[in-house]
């Protein structure tokens, strides 16, 4: 996978109508038109809060420290953005657009500093699932010394709120069934999942699993951290600008929440690293927990795709800087395309 993929992507989505005997089920697809580019956005006030009402002339884009024209955008989420240029994407009605999709990555270690952050964090979940809307979806995955599925996209938030609760921390997951929709597990099943012993390679594997399912993908990594500590510094293992590309290639951003009670350590650079590069952002939650989980609420709440004239660029990877011209505010997106012919 290259991050060519990660942003040359949807300009159409259309319903596939279903067979006689699924007419409850709505499918959507994807259709790729090379000669476009997409950036995922998201946008923030200075109290955190998703800034909506955005047209395309509120932004610019440089790729390769070239201007690239904006043909249009569109505002995704719960709020609307009435000053937004018409969406080129239209679907059936409100009630069949498809949700957010949200998968919360737990790394779990009982190592005093970072058990005590972990077991925070998954009480202040509770208030973030109670803003959940019927049509977001969850999955919950963890990652010791292997990863394990505990959910598939569901929006049962009973469900939810009992893994994260409780069996995390004092259980084993159960054999979960692939969802009959939007699923996870059609590409990451558990024996696949058993075998995957560093960090690196399960974040690889889930943008696998990510890859090709519709719009923007939030993974909520609430972790310790990694990377190794060297004379120099800290630096990536192996496999993670694989994973990296894969994630971009999937329209996954990572939003890392640091459990690790400390100020500072070495591992976090990892954590930020990741955030950085896939348009996600780094939050440590060991003194303000709660105010960690309300920005990422906030940050979930929506965000903007530019639609981009193909860049005339050469061959390779180029740094994407994304402005905005008429309001102050924190953007999020990707930071780099990479054109291959």
């Amino acid at each position: 996978m290259t991050r060519a993929l990660c942003l040359a992507s949807v300009l159409t989505l259309t319903i596939a109508l279903p067979h006689a005997q699924e007419k409850s089920a709505q499918r959507y697809t994807e259709q790729v038109d090379v000669e476009r580019v997409l950036v995922d956005v998201r946008v923030l006030d200075d109290k955190g809060h998703a800034i909506t009402g955005l047209a395309a002339d509120d932004f610019s884009v440089k790729i390769g420290g070239k201007p690239v024209p904006i043909e249009s955008t569109m505002w995704v989420g719960g709020a609307s953005a009435a000053a937004a240029t018409p969406a080129p994407v239209e679907l059936a009605s409100e009630d069949e657009r498809p949700g957010r999709l949200i998968i919360f990555l737990f790394q779990k270690d009982f190592e005093p500093s970072r058990l005590t952050g972990l077991m925070r964090m998954l009480i202040e979940s509770r208030n973030f699932l109670d803003e959940l809307t019927p049509r977001d979806r969850i999955a919950v995955i963890s990652f010791d010394y292997h990863l394990k599925i505990w959910l598939d996209f569901t929006s049962d938030r009973e469900a939810v709120r009992r893994v994260m609760q409780h069996d995390i921390l004092f259980g084993d997951p159960q054999p979960v069934e692939q969802t009959s929709g939007v699923s996870l597990m059609r590409r990451l099943d558990a024996m696949t999942a058993s075998k995957t012993y560093t960090i690196e390679k399960a974040l690889h594997r889930i943008a696998d699993a990510l890859h090709g399912l519709p719009g923007s993908k939030s993974i909520v990594l609430i972790g310790h951290g990694f990377g190794r500590l060297g004379w120099t510094g800290v630096s990536m293992e192996h496999g993670y600008e694989d994973a990296r590309d894969a994630l971009m290639a999937a329209r996954a951003s990572v939003f890392s929440l640091d459990v690790t009670d400390a100020d500072y350590h070495s591992l976090d650079a990892g954590l930020q690293l990741v955030s950085r590069e896939t348009g996600g952002f780094f939050a440590r939650t060991h003194l303000f927990t709660g105010q960690a989980m309300n920005r990422l609420s906030s940050v979930l709440a929506g965000y903007y795709v530019l639609f981009l004239a193909r860049p005339d660029v050469r061959i390779g990877t180029h740094d994407v800087k994304v402005r905005l011209t008429r309001r102050q505010g924190t953007v999020l997106a990707r930071d780099s395309y990479t054109r291959e012919k």
